[in-house]
C-alpha cells in the first residue's frame, strides 16, 4: 500500500461534500494538500483544519466553468513549485432535474461538459505528463453511477464522457506507476446529492480515496465507494485489486 506522507494532492471541490472528506482523510495520512474551490473564502475553514493536522496546505480558487480560470489555476500551482503527485478531480455540477426531459435545454449539456469533463481532463493533461517524468502519480476522477435517468441527462452524459477518457488514458498508463482510476461515491446527502439520498457522505471513506493508495500498477478501474464502506484502508486496497479494468 502506498505511503502518501509528504506527497502533494490537489483536491477540486475541497470545501464541502465529498471533496471535504477526501481532504480531511488525506491529511490524516500525512499528505500535503492543494485545496480548490470557486472562492478562497470557501476553503478558509478546511485549510485551517488540515494545517492543524500537521500537513502543509494552501488553497486556490477557480471557476471550472471558465477554462481561462482553470488555466490560470494550473499556472499558479506550477509557480508554487510543489508537484501534484495525486489528483482528485472531485468538483462537479448537476445543473437540474428535468421532469419534462423532452425540454432539456442545451445549457444542461454545455455547462455540464465543461465543468464535469473538460476541466478535469485539462488538469489531467497538465499534470499526468509530469507524474510520468517523476515516475509516480495517482489520478482519481469522481464519476457517477446514474443510469436510465434522462431527467439528469447533462450530468450523466458528462460523467460517461469522463469515464471514457479515463479508461482510454488508463489503457496507456497501465503497468506504470502512474495510475488513473474512477471512483463513484454513490448517492450521498451532499449539496449535489440532496437531502433524500440514502448514503451519509462519510460512507465514501475509504472507497473514494482508495485509488490513491493502490500499488499494483493497474489503471482504468471503476471503484464504487459504497462497496468499501466500513472497511479499513488496508482492506479496501486489497479489495480494489480485484476490480476489473474498463479497457479490457
Amino acid at each position: 500500500m502506498v505511503d502518501v506522507k509528504g506527497k502533494w494532492a490537489l483536491v477540486t471541490g475541497a470545501n464541502r461534500g465529498i471533496g471535504y472528506r477526501i481532504a480531511k482523510f488525506m491529511a490524516s495520512k500525512g499528505c500535503n494538500l492543494i485545496l480548490h474551490s470557486r472562492s478562497l473564502e470557501h476553503t478558509k475553514a478546511v485549510l485551517e483544519e488540515v494545517r492543524a493536522m500537521g500537513v502543509e496546505a494552501y488553497d486556490i480558487a477557480a471557476e471550472l466553468s471558465d477554462l481561462s480560470q482553470v488555466e490560470a489555476m494550473m499556472n499558479e500551482i506550477e509557480k508554487r513549485g510543489k508537484p501534484v503527485d495525486i489528483l482528485f478531480n472531485d468538483a462537479a455540477v448537476q445543473i437540474a432535474y428535468r421532469t419534462d426531459y423532452w425540454k432539456t435545454p442545451v445549457e444542461d449539456y454545455s455547462k455540464s461538459f465543461v465543468i464535469n469533463t473538460i476541466a478535469p481532463m485539462m488538469l489531467c493533461y497538465r499534470f499526468i505528463p509530469k507524474m510520468i517524468e517523476r515516475g509516480w502519480g495517482r489520478v482519481i476522477n469522481t464519476t457517477s453511477g446514474i443510469r436510465n435517468e434522462p431527467e439528469q441527462a447533462g450530468y450523466s452524459a458528462s460523467k460517461a464522457a469522463l469515464d471514457k477518457v479515463t479508461s482510454d488514458i488508463g489503457g496507456k498508463l497501465d503497468g506504470t506507476d502512474v495510475c488513473i482510476n474512477l471512483a463513484d461515491p454513490g448517492w450521498c446527502r451532499t449539496d449535489l446529492g440532496g437531502p433524500n439520498a440514502p448514503n451519509d457522505p462519510d460512507s465514501v471513506i475509504p472507497g473514494i480515496v482508495v485509488g490513491a493508495f493502490i500499488d499494483d500498477k493497474k489503471s482504468g478501474r471503476w471503484l464504487g465507494a459504497q462497496d468499501f464502506a466500513g472497511l479499513t484502508l488496508e482492506e479496501a486496497v486489497k479489495k480494489a485489486a480485484d476490480y476489473p479494468q474498463l479497457f479490457k
